[in-house]
């Protein structure tokens, strides 16, 4: 745990707290088969001990808060293109989202395109708010990966904030480009086909060849989470991580699982009414950040294991350096 981090700890070569992030060891094949089932053990371990349910609730809440500015602001953005930009968006919805969760999310998005005014103003305004309220999220999951990485938090507001907002704007750029590769398709396609001479062609290779692309963008989007919102002083800058990968494929498979849960199995509209679209919107963002904690988690106990491997007391944490220990010295 974090309180854990103040005790007595050996030192890295680098003079601070916890493994050099600078060591050898810094790839998942270097770690000796043998260490993967305690890896996979400790992970979800560490997940109960660390309450990682609890802190995916609190995500949901700052993710609720944060969706429909972010929402709306997207909508602006593809407003730009045109009105008929959304709808290739709203299509693919059901890909992803649960039939009640995609009717929520597609009443939004109807309803923030045919009520938008001044295109520009609505930009400025939506990308301000959105920026933000999804800050809060982020804020919210710098403290849920210090806890999974048991560390404090040392970076005082000057230094927290602008990496908060900085991920955000991030965030938003690469969903916002996640956005236009899903409406990219259908006559857009067609025509940026027909302008370099592909025609169809273009099209038939795009619709296939742009999922790959949405999952390494998703895959890089979780990793600098992973990344830049714990208080440790990591190997580098991992553009896709294991836990990160296991995070996405996880969440596709839960959301698949889900949503035919919903659709088959439950009961939520007889037993909710109204709520039951709701209630099932709620859970799937939960059972998400549920799923993105669990890849902190395992990175985490990745680190821990090379650590170990190096002669880190396991007992002892942290098992990485501090990336600021300034708040701790006040």
């Amino acid at each position: 745990m974090a309180r854990a981090a103040s005790e007595s700890k050996p030192q890295s070569s680098s003079g601070r707290f916890g493994r050099d992030s600078s060591d050898d060891n810094d790839k998942p094949t270097d770690l000796p088969k043998e260490s993967w089932p305690a890896i996979l053990k400790r992970t979800v371990k560490q997940f109960s001990e660390d309450q990682l349910t609890t802190w995916a609730a609190a995500l949901t809440y700052f993710g609720v808060l944060s969706l429909f500015p972010m929402i709306l602001a997207l909508v602006s953005v593809l407003g730009v293109i045109g009105p008929s930009a959304t709808q290739p968006l709203l299509d693919q919805l059901g890909t992803v989202a649960p039939g009640p969760a995609k009717d929520i999310l597609t009443n939004v998005l109807t309803s923030l395109e045919q009520n938008q005014g001044g295109s520009t103003v609505a930009l400025i305004i939506g990308l301000a708010a959105a920026i933000w309220s999804a800050s809060g999220y982020i804020s919210a999951f710098m403290d849920a990966s210090n806890n999974v990485w048991d560390v404090p938090e040392g970076r005082p507001i000057w230094k927290k904030l602008p990496i908060r907002l900085g991920v955000t704007v991030v965030m938003l750029v690469l969903l916002t480009v996640t956005s236009l590769a899903i409406v990219f398709t259908g006559p857009v396609a067609q025509e940026v086909g027909d302008l370099i001479g592909l025609g169809g062609t273009f099209v038939d290779v795009w619709n296939i060849a742009k999922w790959p692309v949405l999952l390494v963008i998703v895959s890089f989007m979780v990793s600098l989470l992973y990344w830049a919102c714990p208080n440790v002083k990591q190997p580098g800058f991992p553009w896709i991580t294991p836990g990160g990968v296991l995070a996405v494929i996880l969440w596709i498979a839960a959301s698949a699982l889900f949503a035919l849960y919903v659709a088959n199995f439950s009961s939520y509209n007889k037993t909710y009414g109204s709520l039951g679209g709701v209630i099932v919107f709620l859970t799937w963002l939960w059972i998400s950040n549920i799923i993105i904690l669990l890849g902190a988690e395992f990175n985490s106990e990745m680190e821990r294991s090379k650590a170990i491997q190096e002669g880190h007391p396991p007992d002892k944490e942290p098992y990485l350096p501090l990336r600021d220990d300034t708040k701790l010295k006040d």
